[in-house]
């Protein structure tokens, strides 16, 4: 019997290690909206707009790094970014102005992109076997999610003892510890006779032809508007808009006593359901049709986010919310990477992904900059919480018409 490849390999682990790390800060400032807001008595739209610059460099830093890496190599390309992240950070921590806090979290989106999905995923999917490579995916998307459960909750923690000064430089050390973990990353670079021929050039004009890579793109953005506006805005939005928690219930008895650390705990409770949640897309995506899968991720996102806003938001609304939003969450991340390597191949696979995740940072920008916007206009959230409906309304119709088959295979009938 032939001996089956591991799934469990160095890259995978190391991969894992550095998403969870990069995403555990990433996903942690939503909790500073209102500590940074009070402290220097900035509008919300302040704050806001720094995260929603941070999201905007992630997506024009995630196609230039997955090019980088496949230049001059995917550790090198990391190292870049983890020496931007954490000088990010570090300088953001001495900000005193909102001008200074948005430019500096372009350092930080920079720095997400160099260790980040575009670059990771890429490194992961050319170690993996063909049999592994949708459960690997999936499994360091998972990570990332692992990443949210804890930092959120970490981030809250440290600042009821420390300065949210002092939490960003301990991010900044940890981000720089990721270099420490580099030399067991070593990818085979795997291409089929195809991709070695073809220049990147080339690649990208097939792709930019092709009416399935454009719906991908497109289809994309709405994921990046959900995922960035509830991470930014959900903590403040459950602090303001939720209703008590009462003493004597399961939430009380738990030490969750306030709306606040109710904020933090949901997006810890995301990232938990989102963990088994991408692992079953995993698992599914290779077996059936990615493009299905994903639409009927997007339109339990929709269902869930309209009933969400529709009832009253108590305790309990926000915890079933939470739940079945994160078994939604990233799964559309191993589906839609494994889907642009099913169809271009791997040996580009960091630029061709990086691309169309710009679409989702572009998605990111706006959910996060218009939630700031339109709470300062309306004071409240309900607003841009109904225009991300209809957009994840959107992204589950536009992948419908795609077509799954890979270009090598199409090619053939192209030329016929």
């Amino acid at each position: 019997m032939p001996r089956q490849p591991s799934l469990f390999t160095p890259v995978l682990i190391v991969g894992c290690v550095i998403i969870m790390v990069s995403f555990a800060v990433r996903a942690s400032f939503g909790v500073f909206q209102i500590p940074i807001a009070e402290e220097f008595n900035w509008a919300r739209s302040e704050f806001s707009l720094a995260i929603a610059i941070q999201n905007l460099a992630w997506g024009i830093g995630q196609p230039l790094f997955g090019a980088l890496a496949e230049k001059i190599g995917d550790r090198k390309a990391i190292v870049l970014g983890a020496l931007i992240y954490a000088a990010g950070l570090v300088l953001s921590a001495g900000s005193s102005t909102a001008f200074e806090m948005q430019a500096y979290e372009w350092l930080v989106g920079f720095g997400i992109a160099g260790t980040g999905f575009g670059v990771i995923l890429a490194v992961v999917g050319r170690a993996s076997s063909d049999a592994n490579r949708s459960m690997s995916l999936a499994i360091v998307t998972a990570a990332g999610s692992g990443g949210q459960i804890i930092g959120a909750p970490t981030a809250q923690w440290m600042l009821s003892f420390i300065s949210w000064q002092q939490v960003f430089m301990i991010f900044a050390a940890v981000v720089l510890a990721l270099i420490l973990t580099l030399p067991l990353m070593r990818s085979p670079v795997t291409a089929t006779k195809l991709e070695l021929e073809e220049s990147m050039g080339q690649i990208l004009i097939k792709a930019f032809k092709d009416p399935s890579y454009t719906m991908i793109f497109l289809g994309f953005f709405s994921c990046g508007y959900q995922l960035a506006f509830v991470t930014a805005h959900f903590p403040a939005f459950i602090t303001e808009m939720c209703g008590p928690i009462l003493p004597g219930g399961a939430l009380h008895s738990l030490g969750i006593t306030t709306t606040s650390s109710l904020g933090a705990v949901a997006i810890a409770l995301i990232g938990a359901a989102n963990v088994g949640g991408t692992l079953l897309a995993g698992w599914a995506g290779n077996r059936y049709s990615k493009k299905y899968l994903l639409a009927g991720i997007y339109t339990g996102r929709t269902i869930a986010a309209a009933l969400f806003i529709m009832m009253p938001i108590t305790p309990m609304s926000v915890i079933v919310f939470s739940v079945v939003m994160g078994s939604l969450w990233l799964a559309t991340v191993p589906l839609t990477s494994g889907l642009v390597a099913h169809l271009y191949g791997l040996r580009y696979m960091g630029t061709l992904y990086g691309i169309v995740f710009f679409s989702h940072q572009l998605g990111s920008f706006l959910g996060v900059w218009l939630g700031g916007r339109m709470y300062d206009m309306y004071g409240d959230y309900t607003l841009v919480w109904w225009i991300g409906v209809g957009i994840g309304a959107f992204s589950a119709v536009v992948h419908l018409p795609i077509r799954e088959t890979p270009r090598e295979k199409a090619l053939p009938a192209a030329t016929a």
